[in-house]
């Protein structure tokens, strides 16, 4: 058979850093992992073909090539998703469809034009659909019941991606998180227990990514890489160690872990030693009454600013992650937030209003209150919600709006950056090498930051502060100056779009 694997187009979020991406030249951040592990599923005797619509045009031929028309999706995607299928439609290409935005609870979007559904992990049910498949039997829904050893899962096949498309390669380790966040849905798609790879696997995916000529970032898309401590400080991190070592370290590596990272010296050390350099925490809110609301344990009772630093401290950025519209949220949430961010000197500050994803327990919560609104983005970035905030609909979006205009402004962004900096301590048996590219980027963000851009003196005094202060960490200075530039474009369009949606509810009448 002549399979096409499809992956739809995100909208332009604070998450797809498309227009700092354009400094790199590069088409997108990273390439659909899931897909390309599906793709090593199927029968080797099978042609197969990708379209990352993110990095590729999908034409009508490539389509009509196809027997079947693989699709994957997350709920961010959904638009381009639904033009997907309706153009395999069209041309009569038959779609199978799988990912979080094909699964339980979002039906109501409308999947009655796809062929056959995959509910849950491909390890659980693609044999069996593959099998009914040749024997011209095949479902229209295949659902998964329990989660799978993912010590089954085969190495992606990285033969179907054009490599210089990407800012960055990814990896997966584990599946499912030992904690219950009211609001969030991993624990519903991956269950409670993380399930890992062994240490051969991990090693097999490394090669993997060597062997096609990769040298730069390698993101671990676990949602808590540190689930299981005991076995990454015992087998897996000194596993990567060695095998860096040996390969004189082509890669650096980021993921994303909970708080409590912060309290394990032994493990900060062993993943700042195997090349991670960025992690991404889920800081959410300063208000501990919120983090009690939504049952975030590893930063219930703690110092998240001194949590934040100590993560610093031992050689990694700290990405972080912030929510507002929690009903425990008083109204001066907004002011406390940009507070802590500042504080923290978390430059890639993500903040969102809060969504209530389907099978959550929020949203079920929700449901029995009656305050579920119809459908969501998907975006939680993009100032909407699914459900009625307690605080008013109109409060949160002012509180929002004023956040994002002051985080991302160029004197509060390039100020994090210094304070960043102040207190990060890279691994220095790392060399950093500038490539062309690299050189080219630099002129070119030159140009606009620091010539074109309206904060430019504030620019300027970021280039001189850090050639003065911290001359070694120059190139990170600058790489987050880009992604300041993304995040200034996308503010801007989420503002204009608030700014629409408070001028609407300023016509509705107040009893409504």
């Amino acid at each position: 058979m002549k399979i096409l694997l499809v992956y739809p187009q995100y909208t332009d979020t604070f998450w797809s850093f498309k227009h700092a991406l354009k400094f790199i030249f590069k088409k997108a951040a990273f390439p659909p992992l899931g897909l390309l592990t599906v793709a090593a599923m199927l029968p080797e005797d099978w042609e197969k073909k990708l379209v990352d619509m993110n990095a590729t045009a999908l034409t009508d031929k490539d389509i009509k090539w196809a027997d079947y028309v693989f699709l994957s999706a997350m709920v961010v995607q959904q638009n381009s998703a639904r033009e997907v299928i309706d153009r395999c439609k069209k041309l009569g290409a038959k779609i199978v469809a799988g990912g979080p935005f094909f699964s339980p609870g979002y039906e109501d979007f409308g999947f009655d034009d796809v062929d056959h559904l995959i509910f849950g992990e491909a390890e659980n049910k693609l044999s069996l659909f593959l099998e009914d498949l040749q024997k011209g039997c095949a479902k229209h829904i295949y659902t998964s019941e329990g989660f799978p050893d993912i010590k089954t899962t085969p190495v992606p096949l990285w033969s179907l991606i054009k490599k210089n498309k990407y800012q960055s390669m990814t990896i997966q380790y584990s599946r499912g998180c030992p904690f219950n966040c009211e609001f969030c849905d991993i624990v519903v798609m991956n269950g409670h227990i993380p399930r890992t790879k062994d240490k051969g696997q991990i090693i097999a995916e490394l090669e993997a990514l060597y062997d096609i000529g990769w040298r730069a970032g390698v993101f671990f898309v676990d949602d808590n890489f540190i689930g299981n401590k005991r076995k990454l400080k015992g087998e897996i991190l000194p596993a990567i160690i060695e095998w860096m070592e040996e390969k004189k370290h082509p890669f650096s590596f980021f993921t994303e872990a909970s708080v409590n990272l912060a309290d394990d010296e032994e493990l900060m050390r062993l993943m700042t030693q195997a090349g991670f350099d960025t992690v991404f925490v889920g800081i959410e809110s300063p208000n501990e009454e919120s983090l009690v609301e939504c049952n975030k344990l590893p930063n219930k009772g703690r110092d998240l600013l001194a949590a934040v630093k100590t993560i610093q401290n031992h050689g990694m950025q700290v990405q972080g992650g912030f929510i507002v519209g929690f009903d425990s949220d008083p109204i001066s949430i907004f002011k406390s937030q940009i507070e802590f961010i500042q504080k923290s000197g978390i430059v890639t500050a993500m903040v969102g209003v809060l969504m209530a994803p389907p099978e959550t327990r929020l949203y079920k919560r929700m449901k029995a209150e009656n305050r579920l609104l119809p459908k969501g983005t998907g975006d939680n970035t993009d100032g909407s919600t699914n459900f009625i905030p307690k605080m008013g609909r109109e409060t949160l979006i002012r509180g929002y709006e004023n956040v994002i205009a002051t985080i991302y402004a160029p004197r509060q962004y390039y100020d994090r950056i210094k304070i960043f900096l102040r207190e990060y301590k890279p691994d220095q048996r790392r060399k950093f090498k500038v490539s062309f590219v690299q050189l080219i980027a630099l002129m070119r963000s030159t140009w606009v930051l620091g010539i074109k851009e309206k904060g430019r003196t504030h620019y300027w005094k970021l280039v001189v502060w850090t050639l003065l202060k911290k001359p070694k960490a120059f190139p990170l200075s600058m790489t987050l100056a880009v992604q300041g530039f993304h995040f200034r474009k996308v503010a801007e369009k989420v503002r204009r779009s608030l700014s629409a949606d408070i001028r609407t509810l300023g016509q509705v009448p107040r009893h409504s």
